[in-house]
């Protein structure tokens, strides 16, 4: 068994995850593409420029930050494959110090991230509520 074959889980291989980084790499930009174009119709003045540039920059940091995460998981996963078919020295291929405290602060950043914007999003929320009530 190749390691493109090995099954990850119930009805997903190895291959399908690598194809599944690609495709979704893939349709995200074109549908970053397409948003910057719909929102560039907006963009009449240098004041909406500062509105809506930020958001962009946001979702393409978003975009970037989901790809960066699942590669490093694939990474992860190759050298599980890799130590369980190949029979390598079990210290060859496990996680070096500095690995695992990169993927702990990664872990730890998208927590932030997350934490910050649903902070962000119940501020925006308690701004758009009088409004809705009149």
């Amino acid at each position: 068994m190749s390691d493109t074959d090995y099954t990850i889980f119930e009805g997903k291989t190895f291959q399908d995850l690598t194809r599944d980084i690609y495709e979704n790499s893939q349709n995200k930009k074109l549908q970053l593409d397409l948003l910057i174009q719909e929102l560039h119709g907006f963009i009449t003045s240098i004041d909406d420029a500062v509105v809506i540039m930020p958001v962009i920059k946001e979702i393409v940091d978003v975009a970037v930050k989901n790809d960066e995460h699942l590669v490093k998981l694939a990474s992860v996963i190759q050298r599980i494959i890799s130590k369980s078919i190949g029979g390598v020295d079990d210290d060859a291929m496990l996680l070096t110090d500095a690995e695992k405290e990169e993927l702990i602060g990664t872990m730890q950043d998208t927590v932030n991230d997350l934490q910050k914007r649903s902070d962000e999003m119940e501020l925006v929320k308690g701004k758009a509520a009088p409004f809705m009530e009149s």
